[in-house]
């Protein structure tokens, strides 16, 4: 129960909600617990007695009070009222449960109090004074005393904002958060299963959700939770809504159930796809004269009884009269009314007449109505009709009180709460509106809530500024009046965003950043963060003070930078200025680093005795592209150009010189890198003389330096090349002998050599072309020839044919050795391979050998090869037996061709073998010198 105390210069107390017990004045003196209600000079108390009468008491006063049952009702007061209630026992103690904010209590002797259902997070201030002799002493000092937060209030339950066949849309009031901010809501639902089981379906800080993928005409159950950082507050009344229905299919045709004189019963089945729990309303029409149809049900029933079909008439759900009197005259109408349902309340009569129309005048505004008619004739009186509800259209609401604060305000946001106007029967269906203005400026004022709850929370607020709050209610009769405007001002906030700070470059390694004064959002700046970078993403901190400005050093010439300001106050820190960027001028580039000297040059334009190849590496440009490069050779400066390589020519052969290089830009010249020492090569070497020492007719045999060896140092390398057939000089030999044979020639050809010397100083110039031309190729050793015998004594000769030689002509030379003679005789000498030669002696051994002569073409020189093998030939007499002289002659013929054979085979195998080991050398002599 709920007493509310109006400490005013007079007021009234409104008629008591049904179900409050009224307190009473404190009558005898039985134990009893009261409470003591002083009123202060110039205020006036009223309160209700047993009777229901008010009564009104002066102050000073105090008035003792308690309830019938005993029992001490919490103590509610107006907000912006702090009274002093003095709460004692009488013949005893106790414990009074205190739900408003700054009361003291004491009870009785007791030197200490417990002070319960306190709200969390709320500042009390407590004062003491004692009683004796119904003598109050004053007050002591008071003592100040704050509660600790605690988890939210218990939210009510979530409200339907859009539903449809297959989504439902809820929202969601904040209840009081009890000091601690409310970090996120839990709704639960049971899945449309009704079995009491609830499951999350949404965790946030958002105060609506949409529950999706819903099936349609099916109820959902509800419910919600606040959580803050001390826990979680219990879950809010549950709450069922339910998604809209699918138009119903076409449902199976009627079936006859029973049938009478004038009625008949019908029934039907649900159509398919439509849940139990949807509710469904059928319309069954009947179909009479005529091809139209005319309803004679409507109703959620699957079955109907239809009667009065005993003749044609036509039947309609309205309130008319009947069209069939009986013969009893004209009708007399009563119409009835009651105020709420139908069911409960008491029926009274407001018209009694023939008229069929009545205006009903002296309702309350917002009120709903049943209404029902019934005739009356000489025959008796009618059932009534079918009641008809209707509600009367509001009043515009009165004035509500000031809204007031709830909780802490915030720098950005405040929680207003407000009561709504006195029921005045136009309170139904109330909305209300919030209007904001600040104070310090002339602004329009400004709606900042429009709804049915009765609390909202206003955020975008300025920090440390002031505001006045105004709220009003309206129905669909319009607003009411505004209520008496609260000024609440907000808490100091964290700074507001900083402009953008100002940057000056002083230098290319130096920058000014500046910046003004930022918004102090209720308390005074107490720094600045200045954060420095090259991109957003590398911002380091790099100020942190009062000061309006700050100097970077060290940076880069012809870099990006980036920066961003944040100021600070007790509150906070602010939210960061725009990101401002910016760019460090060009600057002469860096000194040069990597300075070379490069060992090889191109040898075709220049000679490492008179010129130095010089290298560096590309410097940093600072921001302005190098135009050249200047070298400083002693006094002398060398301009280059933009490249990073550089052959100083015309220079002594092996002398020492001192280099320098800076780079340019349009800035200007750079510092000169270090100093390189480099020193020219030598004179390279001369080439020798060279000369043929041996002609074959598939190699030379070269030779150089006869007389230059002394000119040479050991480390002299030589480079022998020799024209191909593609008129390219190719090295074919290189390294430190003097000698070297050229294999694989073609006989009688003539080749160009040109050889070259290679020293530390360089390579030496090619010397002439030198042409030497091979020999002549012996022609080859024939086999031994054949000898056979002729008529008489004489002999024919044949051998083996040569093919001509590179178009020299071929000539063969037979000579024989016979009897006595000790040497040789040439008996042939011509082109033929056949010779037959007479006049031999009988039983004599002759010789007989072979060779080739080689022609030339102008018969200006012959090359004759060795002779073939010797065969032997016997001439024998022809007068002998046939027998004896075939055995004679076939003996020394056969003994003359063994011999020949065997000299041939012997000639071979000499021939192969030396013919290997030429080979052999030859391979070994050039895989050992030339490679």
């Amino acid at each position: 129960m709920y007493v509310t105390m109006m400490m005013m210069d007079h007021m009234e107390l409104p008629p008591m909600p049904n179900g409050d017990v009224p307190l009473h004045m404190l009558n005898g003196d039985a134990p009893q617990q009261v409470i003591l209600v002083q009123v202060n000079p110039g205020e006036t108390f009223t309160i209700r007695a047993e009777d229901g009468t008010l009564q009104c008491i002066q102050g000073p006063a105090e008035v003792p009070m308690m309830s019938p049952n005993g029992s001490i009702p919490p103590i509610h007061v107006p907000p912006g009222y702090i009274s002093q209630v003095t709460v004692k026992e009488l013949n005893g103690g106790g414990h009074i449960p205190v739900s408003s904010p700054p009361l003291l209590f004491s009870f009785g002797e007791l030197l200490e109090c417990h002070l319960t259902d306190l709200r969390p997070a709320t500042d009390y201030h407590v004062r003491v004074s004692a009683f004796c002799n119904a003598v109050r002493g004053p007050f002591s000092e008071p003592a100040t005393f704050t509660t600790h937060c605690g988890p939210p209030d218990i939210p009510q339950a979530p409200r339907l904002s859009h539903r449809s066949k297959s989504f439902l849309s809820l929202q969601w009031k904040p209840p009081v958060d009890n000091g601690s901010r409310i970090t996120n809501y839990i709704l639960e639902w049971d899945e449309g299963k009704k079995n009491s089981i609830f499951r999350e379906c949404y965790f946030g800080s958002q105060r609506h959700y949409k529950v999706v993928r819903l099936c349609p005409g099916m109820g959902y159950t509800f419910r919600v939770a606040a959580l803050n950082d001390i826990g979680t507050s219990g879950f809010s009344p549950e709450v069922v809504f339910q998604t809209t229905g699918s138009h119903p299919q076409l449902p199976p045709a009627p079936r006859l159930v029973k049938v009478g004189s004038a009625w008949v019963t019908l029934e039907w089945t649900r159509p398919s796809g439509c849940s139990q729990e949807e509710p469904i309303t059928y319309t069954l029409e009947g179909q009479e004269e005529g091809p139209e149809f005319h309803p004679k049900y409507s109703g959620t029933d699957v079955s109907c009884r239809v009667e009065g079909l005993r003749r044609s008439t036509q039947y309609s759900f309205r309130v008319k009269p009947p069209e069939d009197d009986g013969g009893s005259g004209p009708l007399t109408y009563i119409l009835e009314i009651t105020e709420g349902n139908s069911r409960e309340g008491p029926w009274n009569d407001v018209y009694r007449g023939p008229g069929m129309q009545h205006v009903c005048d002296g309702l309350r505004p917002a009120a709903c109505y049943s209404l029902r008619l019934c005739s009356v004739n000489t025959g008796g009186q009618s059932q009534g009709s079918v009641s008809l509800c209707v509600q009367t259209l509001n009043l515009p609401p009165a004035a509500c009180p000031p809204p007031r604060v709830v909780g802490h305000v915030r720098h950005k946001e405040v929680n207003l709460e407000w009561d709504p106007p006195a029921h005045d029967g136009a309170s139904l269906g109330v909305e209300f509106s919030v209007e904001m203005f600040k104070v310090e400026e002339t602004l329009e004022q400004e709606e900042v809530y429009r709804g049915r709850s009765t609390e909202c929370t206003v955020g975008s607020l300025l920090p440390g500024a002031i505001y006045k709050f105004r709220v009003r209610a309206a129905n669909d009769a319009g607003y009411g009046p505004y209520s008496e405007a609260t000024e609440v001002t907000t808490a100091a906030g964290p700074p507001g965003q900083c402009r953008a700070p100002h940057v000056t470059m002083s230098s290319h390694t130096c920058a000014v950043v500046s910046w003004e004064a930022c918004a102090s959002s209720g308390a005074d700046i107490s720094e600045y963060r200045l954060d420095w970078g090259g991109d957003q993403d590398s911002l380091e901190l790099v100020y942190s003070g009062t000061n309006m400005f700050c100097q970077i050093s060290n940076l880069e010439a012809a870099s990006s930078y980036c920066c961003r300001l944040q100021a600070v106050n007790q509150a906070g820190a602010g939210p960061h200025s725009e990101l401002v960027t910016c760019r460090t001028p060009a600057a002469i580039p860096d000194a040069v680093q990597g300075f070379y000297l490069q060992d090889h040059i191109d040898a075709h334009h220049y000679s490492l005795s008179t010129s130095l190849s010089l290298v560096w590496e590309e410097p940093c440009c600072n921001g302005a592209e190098i135009t050249s490069y200047t070298i400083a050779m002693g006094d002398r400066l060398i301009s280059t150009g933009n490249v990073t390589c550089y052959v100083v020519s015309d220079l002594q052969p092996d002398s020492e010189y001192n280099f320098q290089v800076r780079a340019e830009n349009a800035m200007g010249a750079g510092a000169f890198s270090q100093r390189l020492v480099a020193r020219t090569r030598p004179l390279p070497p001369s080439p020798p003389r060279l000369e043929c020492v041996a002609v074959g007719p598939q190699s030379l045999k070269l030779r150089w330096g006869d007389g230059s060896r002394t000119q040479c140092s050991e480390d002299t390398v030589y480079t022998l090349q020799m024209e191909d057939r593609n008129q390219r000089y190719i090295v074919i030999y290189r390294g430190p002998s003097h000698t070297f044979r050229v294999q694989r020639l073609c006989e009688s050809s003539r080749y160009s050599f040109r050889i070259q010397a290679v020293s530390e100083a360089g390579e030496g110039p090619f010397s002439e072309i030198h042409t030497f031309s091979t020999a002549k190729s012996l022609p080859p050793t024939l086999k031994a020839p054949r000898v056979a015998q002729v008529e008489g004594n004489g002999c024919e000769v044949t051998w083996e044919a040569v093919p001509p030689m590179k178009g020299d002509r071929i000539a063969y030379l037979l000579h024989v050795l016979g009897g006595r003679d000790s040497e040789y005789k040439q008996v042939f000498k011509g082109e033929d391979t056949t010779f037959q030669l007479s006049g031999l002696q009988w039983n004599t051994d002759y010789r007989f050998r072979v060779c080739v002569c080689r022609r030339s073409a102008d018969a200006s020189q012959e090359l004759c090869g060795s002779f073939s093998p010797a065969s032997h030939f016997t001439p024998c007499r022809s007068d002998l037996a046939l027998a004896v002289e075939t055995s004679s002659a076939s003996a020394p013929a056969a003994k003359a061709f063994g011999i020949a054979s065997t000299d041939g085979q012997f000639a071979t195998m000499m021939v192969v073998g030396l013919a290997f080991l030429s080979f052999l050398m030859a391979f070994i002599l050039q895989f050992f010198l030339v490679e």
